[in-house]
């Protein structure tokens, strides 16, 4: 049976050789697939998201935590398609045109499938063809990033695209305020991963 705290506990720490080894038991035990996310690696990411926003943790130890969560996810996924587990959401994560920047991108990326969420990542220097492309595989929020002041216009460029179509827009980055985000008329803004992945939940939870 799987020591899910221990999971947990290599997840926090970023031990991606503890993950995967505790994964790849559980798998060859035939575990149930859904609590070894459910009870170890979700509510890891979500520790360390939280400590994040109590800035008891920084990027450097949410990095690793994230690519040792990955480790895991990437050995899961097919077990995970075969159980059939239900998505909560598919949202689509991308840096901006003009913008090449990605860590924050990919921390919300990771951040957002730890927590449930079907992720399509559109990588960097996304027009808004790209974030249409992600509409069109059923992403029902982009979240946008930018991490230069030179970019952020673009943003509103993406949020008048899609108004009135079937889909929400939030951004983030750096130079990225509240009061941006309310100036340009996205559907909300994050400061950081943890924020971004609390702010889907808020959003599709109310439909």
């Amino acid at each position: 049976m799987t020591n899910f705290e221990a999971l947990k506990t290599a997840v926090i720490k970023g031990s991606r050789n503890d993950v995967k080894a505790i994964v790849q038991e559980a798998i060859d035990n035939q575990e149930d697939v859904n609590a070894i996310l459910d009870k170890g690696m979700i509510p890891a990411m979500r520790e360390i998201g939280d400590r994040f926003s109590r800035n008891e943790a920084y990027v450097p130890e949410l990095l690793v935590a994230a690519r040792a969560m990955q480790a895991g996810l990437s050995m899961l996924e097919p077990l995970i398609a075969a159980s059939g587990r239900k998505s909560l959401g598919k949202v689509a994560v991308g840096t901006v045109k003009g913008d090449l920047h990605d860590i924050g991108k990919n921390l919300v990326a990771i951040m957002l499938k730890g927590a449930g969420y079907d992720v399509i990542d559109l990588g960097v220097n996304c027009d808004v063809a790209k974030f249409e492309e992600a509409l069109a595989q059923g992403a029902k929020i982009l979240a946008c990033s930018s991490l230069l002041t030179t970019t952020m216009p673009y943003m509103k460029d993406v949020v008048e695209h899609f108004k009135g179509k079937e889909v929400k827009i939030i951004i983030g980055g750096a130079p990225v305020t509240q009061a941006y985000a309310d100036e340009i008329g996205a559907a909300g803004y994050s400061e950081d991963a943890n924020g971004a992945v609390k702010l889907v939940d808020k959003i599709l939870k109310a439909g």
